[in-house]
């Protein structure tokens, strides 16, 4: 059961260092990263949030290593890898995942990048600055996460209700 868990922590991981370096969208001094809210949403239904923040962390880190994510990438995705997970564990309903996301990278992600951008980075920013690019950034990706796991569950490719994982 780990090892499955664990291949597919991995694979989100690859995906989501990979595509840093492909699709994202500059705004301020955060660099919109799409892809980032369709794994934290995907992982955390698959896996749960424990993995979810695990992939999250893994994603930043190299892409910080690599000079393709900046600091912001961190509280954002967590958060937000965290609620995810946490409200489709206890829900079962994957637009709540969304929901979850959506609120831990856009609003609680956002608000906590503002001292890191102030301290660490040195960007004087207002407190709200980073809500709307972070907002953007999670709305679409969790949005591409939600109509996969829709289509997923449709075609019976997998199951979201598999104990195997």
């Amino acid at each position: 059961m780990k090892t499955k868990k664990l291949t597919i922590a991995s694979l989100f991981i690859a995906i989501g260092v990979v595509t840093g370096n492909l699709i994202y969208i500059p705004i301020g001094a955060s660099k919109c990263f799409p892809m980032q809210g369709t794994i934290n949403v995907l992982s955390g239904i698959l896996l749960g949030p424990g993995y979810g923040v695990a992939v999250a962390f893994c994603i930043s880190l190299l892409r910080n290593i690599l000079g393709t994510g900046t600091l912001l990438a961190f509280p954002g995705s967590m958060i937000g890898a965290f609620l995810a997970g946490y409200l489709y564990l206890k829900t079962k309903k994957s637009f709540l995942a969304v929901l979850g996301e959506v609120f831990g990278t856009g609003i609680l992600g956002a608000l906590l990048s503002f001292p890191i951008a102030k301290l660490i980075m040195g960007k004087e920013v207002g407190a709200l600055f980073y809500i709307v690019p972070f907002l953007i950034s999670t709305v679409g990706g969790s949005l591409i996460a939600y109509l996969l796991v829709r289509v997923l569950n449709s075609t019976k490719l997998i199951s979201l209700n598999n104990k195997d994982l």
